[in-house]
């Protein structure tokens, strides 16, 4: 059975996982006293922390299986989050507001991939600055000011309320995640972003629109990026000019942890939405156990060079 699974696009990542789950529920059912692992204020928490990180990272996922990177996701996030709570305090409502800073990611993401298709710069280039040049652009619509964003009524309830300890952010995560795993997996879009990062060479020989591809796969990213800010927004109740901070490294991490390969062409969303849950548990246990801040970076930093190295050990020969 574990050979079986170790078959499958996420096989390493579900096995990792499932043993982490078992390691995690053994100790809360050992030590209920000192491990809340499994205590609905911890479950919450952590069903808390996971959404936004991972709406992000399955659009970084889809461009990374292209064969691209994006190192802005995280500016955007933040800018497109501070367009929408600027409309909605000039008296636009959060509906109209959300449409157009969707909008303006997937502008951000499609003039990413013009400069790096055009000019031929290297997307992670062009990205670092994007995320630098957005960042400050965020800082300047705002004028480094926290932007109050609590809308009621339907919105609010969509983009952040709570069913038991599930929060809808994490619904969200899931849905989307559904979403694209059956289009990456059953459509001719996600066939075609496979061909593309695989070997571009060869889409373009067998007539796949390899620009065309990379396009969409651009401004998807910055429009996922664009739908978690305006969750993220909405669960904070506020919007700060530094509220997107390291998500670009986090979303790459949790692509890597969930297999998506550097090179591009190959991965699964169900890694990745896996991954995503992965590192957050990882962060979760060691502020259970009480562990110093800095452990967070030096555990999932190592998760990170760990999972790259079986990735490539279990890599599908050809």
């Amino acid at each position: 059975m574990i050979a079986k699974l170790r078959r499958h696009p996420a096989g390493n990542v579900i096995i990792v996982f499932l043993l982490a789950q078992a390691l995690c529920i053994a100790a809360s059912v050992l030590f209920p006293a000192s491990f809340f692992y499994l205590t609905s204020a911890n479950m919450s928490a952590l069903l808390d922390s996971i959404p936004i990180l991972g709406i992000v990272a399955l659009g970084v996922a889809v461009l990374m299986i292209s064969g691209e990177f994006d190192l802005s996701v995280g500016s955007v996030l933040v800018f497109t989050a501070l367009v929408m709570g600027e409309l909605y305090d000039a008296g636009v409502t959060p509906w109209l507001g959300a449409l157009i800073a969707i909008v303006v990611g997937g502008l951000i993401g499609l003039l990413n991939g013009w400069l790096v298709l055009t000019l031929k710069l290297p997307s992670f280039i062009v990205t670092l600055g994007g995320m630098l040049f957005w960042k400050g652009m965020a800082l300047f619509i705002s004028g480094a000011r926290q932007i109050k964003f609590a809308p009621e009524g339907l919105f609010g309830d969509l983009a952040y309320s709570k069913f038991w300890v599930v929060p809808s952010t994490f619904l969200w995560f899931t849905l989307l995640a559904v979403v694209f795993h059956i289009v990456l997996q059953h459509r001719r879009f996600g066939n075609h972003v496979f061909a593309v990062g695989g070997n571009a060479g060869a889409a373009n020989a067998i007539g796949i629109n390899v620009r065309r591809v990379k396009y969409a796969a651009f401004t998807l990213c910055g429009m996922t990026a664009a739908f978690a800010g305006i969750l993220s927004s909405a669960r904070l109740g506020s919007i700060s000019p530094t509220q997107g901070a390291n998500y670009e490294l986090d979303a790459i991490a949790a692509c890597v942890v969930g297999g998506i390969a550097l090179t591009g062409g190959r991965g699964s969303i169900v890694a990745v939405f896996l991954g995503v849950i992965l590192i957050n548990m990882i962060r979760d246990v060691l502020l259970l156990v009480g562990a110093p801040g800095f452990y967070l970076s030096v555990f999932v930093g190592a998760l990170i060079v760990a999972a790259a190295a079986l990735n490539q050990a279990f890599r599908p020969q050809n």
